[in-house]
């Protein structure tokens, strides 16, 4: 159970991340308390998995999370690795409410605030903000998406490292380097190479 007090830091943590985009007031706020729930998720703990229909957004307070998918050899492939404070799931699936091909995977212990996917259709109803800002994240997200694919096909390795490096160092510190290496493109083997070549 998670005390009041532990409560409303989750909350300050959520309004003082969105109001990097946007103002957000009290009732919007009172809306988010009401819809948005927290919870505490053991590392290595499946959080939403393929096959399934999504059911919740989610804001990861404090942690570090992934969304990967199995190739057609069974390998799980990385596509995405965050930690907070961040909003985090697999976001084409979600908003179209479709079966998704990909789990999203607590690497370490997450605190999380959690809105159910119908949810975020009532609060962009009743809020002031709500739909304004769901609009400015799935176009960053999309944005983000867009923009891996492009470093993917015209980076070297060495140099995707390297961006890595300096955009997520805290990611790169906490996460295992096999993840890292497989949303990177790349084996575990040839990202040891490259960090020993560079030092």
């Amino acid at each position: 159970m998670i005390d009041s007090q532990t409560t409303e830091h989750y909350f300050d943590v959520l309004f003082t991340y969105v109001r990097l985009l946007v103002d957000i007031p009290k009732i919007d706020q009172h809306i988010c308390r009401e819809y948005f729930k927290p919870i505490v998720v053991k590392k290595d703990t499946l959080l939403e998995k393929e096959g399934t229909v999504h059911g919740y957004h989610n804001f990861i307070v404090k942690g570090y999370m992934r969304i990967f998918h199995h190739d057609q050899n069974d390998e799980e492939i990385t596509t995405n690795i965050n930690d907070g404070p961040r909003f985090f799931t697999s976001y084409n699936h979600f908003v179209h409410k479709s079966i998704s091909n990909e789990n999203l995977h607590c690497i370490t212990d997450c605190e999380l605030l959690r809105i159910k996917r119908d949810d975020v259709d009532i609060t962009a109803k009743l809020g002031i903000t709500q739909l304004d800002y769901s609009m400015k994240i799935l176009q960053y997200h999309l944005e983000k998406n867009k923009q891996r694919t492009i470093d993917l096909t015209t980076l070297t390795a060495e140099e995707r490292y390297l961006k890595f490096m300096r955009n997520s160092p805290s990611i790169l510190k906490n996460v295992p380097l096999k993840y890292i290496a497989s949303y990177l493109g790349m084996n575990p083997g040839s990202l040891s190479r490259i960090r020993a070549q560079i030092g």
